[in-house]
């Protein structure tokens, strides 16, 4: 669920900041990630970002799955199978036989050995199970909207074991039963979690409304139905569709040489079969455009409100100028002596306020929260949207704002680069939604993002258009408050 700010203690400000008329200060020239590309003739990208500061390394395979491509009967069961991953797959059955060949007959033919044995050639030795468990290989996998990723971080002398395993579960899965019925009950219990939180039914209902047609293109976590009835079947069909080569990359960063990557990679990866590109066989939903406004109140046992306001946003490769100027202006907005914080938070009016965008390939939410008290609901809702309705002013924020959002953007990445561990996530993610020419050139757009970009995107996306609005908040709140849907929406439409 998006967060509003925490309120932050603002500086004093003297007068009201109006846009200035001085040329802005000459800006250092945009630094350029150091990440190596190379793809492999079967069409897998391979992604490298090399740091030999300290000798760890971290190896992903990002596949481009998740909720964006469900039909309702399937919403949930990419998350399923990112469970499935790290579980049995033929090569540990191959390790398993080899173990028992000789000294348990009985035991060779009750795992079925004689058929798995074959696969050897195809799939190498298995030896390297010996010691998987004591080389310090921490694994872990995510599902999103538009990307499923799957990691080890390990010392470097283990980065060979780590990408052999990812090449093995990713080209050899199983789909053992035993395993996948322990699985979907994790998954089922993850989803009870996560509606045992009022959260849950505040995006649920945001997403029902804003992606009216297809909301289960952007619920990732599915629902008790559909992850009950999933088998193996349905998880052989996932693979058969997105499991491929030229649908996936490998990022591996850290203490680690490109071209020694790219040779494994070859060797590890390069036979695997191209297939047919999944979203040309499948392709995207469009998600159609709002025709209304929509009020909603959620009712639920809270302790404070949370007013929440979504826009349907620009799309990578539609609108790619507009996804700039969002990450831009939101940004800005964010920031404690920005007008948007100063006339909610400084005010009084909410504890925290916030507006951002979430990049992707099919249409972006842009969302807007607050949190308030039951005395102030009203008064905060209505001074939310008298902001949006001033977003598109020329003194809206000054050009020093403008000019230190773009630089700030670029720090925040930079130190995201101190723990590569984790930036392998971002370029994973980078790499799934908007294809990696769009990362390598992200931040010179951003710095070349101007007030015309931010404008155009704030009149195309916000100000005037259908939006949905909703209030998380308990009857008793509610009794004080008395929030309306008109109020929720800035009045009538």
């Amino acid at each position: 669920m998006p967060t509003a700010g925490l309120a932050q203690k603002a500086k004093p400000v003297a007068a009201k900041p109006t846009a200035t008329t001085t040329v802005a200060k000459p800006q250092a020239a945009p630094y350029e990630i150091p990440i190596t590309v190379k793809t492999l003739a079967n069409g897998m990208q391979i992604i490298v970002l090399p740091d030999s500061s300290v000798p760890l390394v971290t190896v992903e395979l990002a596949v481009r799955n998740g909720s964006f491509t469900e039909p309702p009967e399937l919403n949930g069961l990419s998350h399923l199978y990112e469970h499935m991953f790290f579980k049995t797959n033929r090569a540990t059955q191959l390790f398993r036989c080899e173990k028992v060949r000789f000294g348990n007959p009985q035991m060779f033919r009750q795992f079925g050995c004689d058929a798995i044995v074959r696969l050897k050639p195809e799939i190498g030795d298995p030896s390297y199970f010996e010691q998987i468990d004591e080389l310090g290989i921490v694994n872990n996998a995510s599902t999103r909207e538009e990307v499923v990723n799957f990691y080890f971080t390990t010392t470097t002398p283990n980065l060979t074991p780590a990408m052999r395993f990812i090449r093995d579960a990713a080209r050899f899965p199983a789909f053992d039963e035993e395993d996948l019925t322990t699985e979907r009950e994790a998954v089922l219990a993850e989803l009870e979690r996560n509606m045992s939180q009022p959260g849950y039914y505040l995006n649920q209902a945001m997403l029902e409304r804003l992606f009216y047609k297809y909301p289960t293109r952007k619920s990732p976590g599915g629902t008790r139905e559909t992850v009950s009835a999933a088998t193996t079947e349905k998880m052989r069909l996932i693979q058969s569709r997105y499991y491929v080569p030229n649908n996936s990359a490998l990022i591996v960063t850290g203490d680690v040489k490109p071209d020694e990557i790219f040779a494994q990679a070859e060797k590890l990866f390069g036979d695997w079969p191209k297939a047919d590109d999944p979203f040309i066989k499948f392709p995207l939903v469009e998600h159609p455009p709002l025709t209304k406004s929509e009020g909603v109140i959620v009712s639920q046992p809270v302790q404070s409100i949370l007013i929440m306001v979504g826009w349907q946003g620009p799309s990578i490769g539609k609108d790619d100028a507009g996804t700039y100027a969002a990450d831009v202006f939101s940004f800005i907005l964010r920031q404690p002596n920005s007008r948007f914080q100063r006339a909610l938070v400084d005010s009084g009016l909410a504890a925290g306020a916030d507006l951002g965008y979430y990049t992707q390939r099919n249409v972006g939410p842009i969302q807007s929260s607050l949190a308030t008290t039951p005395d102030k609901a009203k008064a905060a809702v209505k001074a939310l949207y008298t902001e949006i309705a001033q977003f598109d002013k020329p003194d809206y924020f000054t050009d020093e704002e403008l000019d230190n959002a773009k630089a700030l953007l670029e720090a925040d990445d930079l130190f995201g680069r101190e723990k590569l561990s984790e930036y392998a996530h971002t370029l994973s993610f980078w790499w799934s939604t908007t294809g990696i020419d769009y990362f390598r050139g992200y931040h010179k757009n951003l710095r070349a993002t101007t007030r015309a970009d931010i404008s155009k995107y704030v009149k195309t996306y916000i100000q005037n258009k259908p939006h949905i609005g909703l209030a998380l908040i308990s009857p008793e709140q509610q009794a004080i408050a008395k929030l309306t849907p008109e109020d929720l929406i800035g009045g009538k439409q």
